[in-house]
């Protein structure tokens, strides 16, 4: 489903007072590709809830360059909410995830394999509130 970020703080919070753990992955998702699809389903194997953030265009253009993203901003989230094991998709126009992680608190925040635990650049953030981080 894909929502908007006060909608998302909602739904979210019902899922916490049913126990249900969230887990967060994030990205551009321009070009959904075989990693993508092994990135998001290794990240809803880490909790009960998966979100995935998709940067929004304007983000997308401030981080790959005036000539991205190649599928707007509505496609890419409607292609990676249809993905099995998505629950929720929220864009974002921030240029780094922080603020979500700060906002969400998810238990765990998954990054895909071009990062380790070590260099994953939101770590501090996660590791603040007590959540973690998974690759």
């Amino acid at each position: 489903m894909i929502v908007g970020r006060d909608a998302l703080m909602a739904r979210i919070a019902a899922h916490r007072a049913q126990g249900q753990s969230i887990a967060l992955a994030n990205g551009v998702f321009d070009l959904l590709h075989v990693g993508h699809l092994r990135y998001l389903q290794g990240a809803a194997a880490e909790g009960d809830v998966l979100v995935v953030a998709v940067n929004d265009d304007e983000a997308v253009r401030q981080l790959k360059g005036p000539d991205r993203p190649i599928v707007g901003e509505g496609e890419r989230a409607e292609l990676v909410d249809a993905l099995r094991g998505v629950d929720y998709v929220v864009l974002f126009g921030d240029l780094t995830v922080g603020p979500i992680l700060e906002a969400l608190r998810p238990d765990v925040h998954c990054k895909g394999t071009d990062y380790t635990v070590d260099t994953v650049p939101e770590r501090a953030i996660v590791q603040a509130y007590g959540g973690r981080t998974a690759i």
